[in-house]
C-alpha cells in the first residue's frame, strides 16, 4: 500500500453506497470532474478468441463444460481473423481491444505465442491491447508485458466471502495472485464484478474495498448485472434493478477516482435514460459492439447515438459542429 493512501474500510464503503442517490450521484459527478475528463467515454471492443469448453464451473458463465448452456467449444482463432476485428473496431471509433479466452489459466507453448502475437498486432494498430486468459504465472506476465499489452482483465467477481458459493474450481487467493503478477511485470489491472448473483449489498461493497485497498489499484472496474442464461445455475435470478448498477458506479468512482468505470454485461436491458445515470455517476467506459463473449450487447449505432444525444463523446474523439465525432 503506497504511503498516504487512504485504507478503505466496508462501513467507509457502505455509507458512501448507501446515500440518498441524489447525493451519491452528486458526489460521485463531483469526483469524476476532478479526475476524469467529463464528457468522454471509451469505447472497447470485446472478442472471445477461444469461445466454450472451459473447466471452470462459474455459476454466471455459458462457457462452462459443466453447464448445460449449449455454447459450444471452438478452437483458439485466428491470428488473421482477430487483427481483422480489430481494425474494424477501430474503424468503428474503439481504442482498446479486449481479447477472452476460455480458459482456466494461460496455456503454454503455441498457443500463448498466438496470444502475444495478436497482442503486438493489436498494439500496432494502435489501440490499447487487453487479455483475460484466467490465471498466470509470473512468466507469462512478463511475455505479455514484452508483447505490448496494455490491461489485463481479472474480475474478482464478488466479495471472498461469497465467492466459494458462485465458484468451487478456484478460489479467491488464486485471482488476487494473478493480479499481482500482472501489477508486477508493469501491466494494467482491470478488475471488477457481477452484481445480481444473490449476493449483499455488504458482498458488493467488500469486493470494492479489496479492489481500492490492492497495492495497485486497478485502472479499469468493470461493474456487470448479472445476464441469465438458460442451462447454467443462475438462469433464474431476477432482473437488476438498474439504479444498483448506478450506486455501484457511483461507489467505484467515489473510492477509486483515477479508473475508468465500464458499465459493462447487463446494458441491454437498460433505457437510455438508465445507462446515463450510469454515465451521471461516473462510468465513463463501455463495451462496444454488438457481443460480450456470448452474450448480446446494445447496437454500435444505438452507442454512438447515446452518446451524441447525451453530448458525450468517445474518448480519443473531438467534437465537431452539429455535434459530429472527428475520430
Amino acid at each position: 500500500m503506497s504511503a498516504g493512501r487512504h485504507v478503505y474500510t466496508l462501513e467507509e464503503v457502505r455509507e458512501i453506497h448507501d446515500l440518498p442517490l441524489t447525493q451519491l450521484v452528486f458526489r460521485a459527478q463531483s469526483v469524476h470532474r476532478e479526475h476524469q475528463p467529463p464528457d468522454a467515454v471509451q469505447l472497447c471492443t470485446l472478442l472471445s478468441i477461444k469461445t466454450g469448453g472451459c473447466p471452470e464451473d462459474c455459476s454466471y458463465c455459458p462457457q462452462s463444460a459443466r453447464h448445460q448452456a449449449g455454447t459450444p467449444a471452438e478452437p483458439l482463432m485466428d491470428e488473421s481473423a482477430v487483427l481483422e476485428a480489430a481494425s474494424a473496431a477501430k474503424a468503428a471509433g474503439a481504442t482498446r481491444f479486449c481479447m477472452g479466452a476460455a480458459w482456466r489459466s494461460a496455456k503454454t507453448g503455441d498457443p500463448f505465442q498466438r496470444v502475444l502475437r495478436m497482442v503486438s498486432g493489436v498494439r500496432e494498430l494502435g489501440m490499447e491491447a487487453c487479455v483475460t486468459l484466467g490465471m498466470l504465472n509470473q512468466e507469462q506476465a512478463m511475455a505479455l508485458k514484452e508483447a505490448g499489452l496494455t490491461t489485463y482483465n481479472h474480475n474478482l467477481d464478488t466479495s471472498r466471502e461469497f465467492y466459494g458459493s458462485i465458484v468451487t474450481t478456484r478460489c479467491y487467493d488464486e485471482r488476487l495472485q494473478t493480479l499481482e503478477h500482472v501489477s508486477r511485470a508493469g501491466i494494467g489491472v482491470c478488475c471488477g464484478g457481477i452484481i445480481g448473483m444473490g449476493e449483499s449489498i455488504d458482498d458488493r461493497c467488500r469486493m470494492l474495498v479489496t479492489l481500492a485497498n490492492l497495492q495497485t489499484p486497478p485502472e479499469s472496474v468493470p461493474i456487470n448485472a448479472l445476464v441469465p442464461v438458460a442451462g447454467t445455475p443462475l438462469a433464474s435470478r431476477p432482473a437488476v434493478d438498474p439504479f444498483e448498477l448506478v450506486r455501484m458506479c457511483g461507489t467505484a468512482r467515489i473510492i477509486l477516482p483515477a479508473a475508468r468505470v465500464r458499465l459493462s454485461a447487463g446494458r441491454t436491458s437498460l433505457s437510455r435514460e438508465a445507462q446515463m445515470l450510469c454515465f451521471l455517476a461516473g462510468a465513463n467506459s463501455i463495451f462496444f459492439g454488438e457481443k460480450l463473449l456470448t452474450t448480446q450487447n446494445p447496437d454500435s449505432d444505438a452507442d454512438l447515438s447515446l452518446l451524441r444525444d447525451a453530448g458525450l463523446r468517445p474518448l480519443g474523439a473531438q467534437a465537431g459542429h452539429e455535434g459530429h465525432y472527428h475520430l
